[in-house]
């Protein structure tokens, strides 16, 4: 007080009010800044971000666009922020090799927003430490070559579906967007190999799966929304926990109820009576609690046969624990969000580029006949082994089109598609990437077996992208089926 006299200042409501905003301003100006240090203490190149929202006004024109940009402008190894969180762009296929195998036990856990919800936040994609080695060790064996021959007559059910479906199109000659058809079928698959049941989503849209699952996926939060989480997530994050989302609430209530059946009558089945999907993989899993070595990714037991990785980081040996109910509900789901958009998208890519590539789907069909007259039954193995060209078209499609990032032996040697890593994260969950391949191969091994792709007016070249969870066409792909 003494001190404010030598100022012959005094203390009153209006000076104190004044006081207090001068140090809120200045506490909310520290706070719109405090965050982006990080990529320029790392020395990582990145557009200037504009203080609380970062680099969001960067990506505009959709992240598919805007990363190729950002990669050209600051190089293969840049960053960027969304509101206060800082990503990493690798696109340079050594280092990427260098983040995601040589170095994979610095990035243990995925990024988790706050926002996850059950069943979601149990499944592998959520799951942290120890209990992720666990539930991994259970999930590992489930992708076996063994196990996914169990699982291919289901495919190929749903595929015969797809096929009779595509029949009345082969004999109209008319246009239509194949990416609706691939939309149903992968829908079929999922709820077959996932939840454990039959449904002809095409047939049958009313149908109570099928119509959950869509809203699911047409679940959006309204931009301004996205950018006050993004600026302020201590505050944003736990208000939207709390807050009734009647739509994204009804849906994991019915898909979780609909598992939750399932499982109900399995335990009452004889086991000879069993469906053999991926349900009821995990389901005997509960039962069979034993010490397993679990690769931690897919790529590194190859790497270390190649001499590149000491043989003791491979694997790690993990006491299996049975999975929660909880936790099969959430491998399911993510069945749904991992498989639906990706596989939907990149059959519709490997569509366009054939139909577009006369000369390559020619190629195709041959190899597609030399290997039908050789096997009469479909295996894992034989479809790894007897599809080289097969395999190389669908490394080339992922590599213009990456829905998602994946290793292969072909995408190495070219230019690569680009990733973009959360700080701290990893492809953790990639055992899924087989189950995806598997499925594309057996949907184009028995399209092509009758129908060949063509060309039409309606079909766009080049073809327009759209950018949001995953890259995909954006008006879909339009293309004529010929029967063979």
């Amino acid at each position: 007080m003494e001190f404010l006299e030598l100022f012959h200042l005094e203390i009153n409501g209006p000076m104190v009010t004044v006081a207090l905003i001068l140090v809120l301003l200045a506490l909310l100006k520290w706070y719109s800044i405090s965050a982006f240090s990080s990529l320029e203490k790392l020395g990582i190149r990145h557009p200037k971000p504009l203080p609380f929202i970062g680099n969001m006004t960067f990506f505009r024109q959709g992240f598919w666009e805007s990363h190729m940009k950002l990669i050209k402008t600051y190089g293969p190894l840049c960053g960027y922020y969304l509101g206060r969180q800082m990503y990493i762009v690798v696109y340079d296929p050594h280092m990427i090799k260098e983040v995601l195998v040589k170095n994979f036990s610095n990035f243990t856990n995925r990024m988790m927003s706050g926002m996850e919800t059950k069943p979601v936040a149990d499944s592998i994609l959520f799951l942290r430490n120890k209990r992720w080695e666990e539930v991994r060790s259970v999930l590992t064996p489930a992708f076996s070559p063994k196990r996914l021959d169990e699982v291919i007559p289901l495919i190929s059910q749903a595929c015969d579906l797809l096929l009779t479906h595509l029949k009345p199109y082969a004999e109209s000659g008319e246009a239509f967007d194949i990416q609706r058809c691939y939309g149903c079928y992968t829908l079929d698959v999922i709820a077959s190999v996932a939840f454990g049941f039959q449904v002809d989503s095409q047939k049958t849209p009313d149908d109570p799966f099928v119509k959950h699952c869509r809203r699911f996926f047409k679940v959006s939060i309204p931009r301004f929304v996205v950018i006050l989480i993004l600026s302020f997530p201590s505050i944003m994050i736990p208000l939207a926990r709390v807050l009734p989302n009647k739509n994204r609430d009804e849906v994991n209530a019915f898909l979780s109820k609909v598992i939750g059946t399932v499982i109900a009558l399995r335990d009452k089945q004889a086991e000879e009576q069993r469906r053999r999907d991926f349900l009821q993989i995990l389901l005997d899993a509960r039962s069979s609690p034993s010490s397993v070595s679990t690769e931690l990714l897919d790529n590194v037991r190859q790497d270390a046969q190649d001499g590149e990785l000491p043989t003791h980081q491979i694997t790690s040996n993990v006491q299996q624990k049975a999975l929660t109910t909880d936790e099969i509900v959430g491998q399911a789901f993510i069945f749904l969000i991992a498989g639906y958009e990706t596989i939907t998208n990149t059959l519709s890519f490997v569509t366009y580029l054939l139909a577009t590539n006369s000369e390559c789907q020619e190629k195709l069909l041959r190899e597609v006949d030399q290997f039908s007259e050789r096997n009469a039954e479909l295996k894992f193995s034989t479809l790894e082994e007897e599809l080289p060209y097969l395999e190389m078209v669908i490394a080339e499609t992922l590599r213009m089109y990456p829905p998602a990032f994946r290793f292969s032996q072909e995408a190495r040697q070219r230019q690569p598609p680009f990733t973009y890593l959360p700080f701290g994260a990893g492809p953790r969950s990639c055992i899924g990437a087989k189950m995806a391949i598997l499925e594309i191969k057996l949907t184009l091994l028995g399209i092509l077996r009758k129908f060949k792709f063509e060309t039409c007016s309606e079909t766009q070249i080049p073809l327009q992208l759209k950018s949001r969870s995953a890259l995909g066409p954006q008006n879909g792909v339009y293309i004529k089926i010929v029967p063979r």
